[in-house]
């Protein structure tokens, strides 16, 4: 009943945070304009970065990521990573009309990958709410602990895919004019989100 309720309770909040509007949503809407199962890519990608982390803030990692200069760097790097890739997304707008396969099988788990990495809530996540229920997953035992980190990543892969399979599937009944449309507000969000991220790092700079 304990593992049940635990569980359960991942769920909960797993889903509340990968939900969330952000970056990674941004990301998961523009690559499904592009490819159907990009979401489960950029999960895959995800999930090579998350799933490690989870073992290694478990062995005291989830101490660095309250740090106020890892905070701030991962802030200045990953705001930086952001505005270039919301102009990158504008950049392809005049190519939307040309073969889907343009992109490349890589483009959504490389996205995935590097956006675990540069994005400063990803890493906040799991040094506050992230790092109570790894502590208590593994309280329960290593087998609570495997499936504490299974049902999380799922929730990864299920909202991400459910995200560009909408995206892809709305695009293309409404042809290509809403794919640049799509595609430029999503660039606009990704670096709308990286000034944010670049305002925050700066003020804890300029705060220490």
């Amino acid at each position: 009943m304990a593992l049940a309720a635990f569980l359960l309770k991942t769920i909960g909040i797993s889903l509340s945070g990968v939900m969330a509007p952000g970056a990674v949503t941004a990301a998961a809407v523009a690559q499904g304009a592009r490819r159907r199962w990009a979401g489960a890519l950029m999960a895959i990608g995800h999930g090579i970065i998350e799933i490690p982390l989870i073992f290694l803030i478990m062995f005291g990692l989830g101490t660095l990521f309250q740090a106020e200069a890892f905070k701030i760097g991962v802030g200045l790097f990953g705001g930086a990573f952001l505005i270039w890739m919301g102009i990158g997304m504008w950049r392809t707008v005049a190519a939307v009309d040309s073969d889907p396969g343009a992109m490349g099988a890589a483009g959504p788990l490389a996205t995935g990958l590097i956006m675990s990495i540069s994005n400063p809530y990803f890493l906040l996540w799991w040094a506050t709410v992230g790092l109570n229920l790894t502590v208590e997953a593994r309280n329960l035992g290593w087998v609570a602990f495997l499936l504490f980190a299974l049902v999380h990543w799922l929730c990864d892969v299920i909202w991400l895919t459910i995200l560009s399979l909408a995206s892809f599937h709305g695009t293309n009944v409404f042809g290509p004019h809403k794919q640049r449309i799509v595609l430029q507000i999503c660039g606009v969000a990704l670096a709308a989100f990286g000034i944010h991220f670049i305002y925050r790092a700066i003020a804890l700079l300029l705060a220490a």
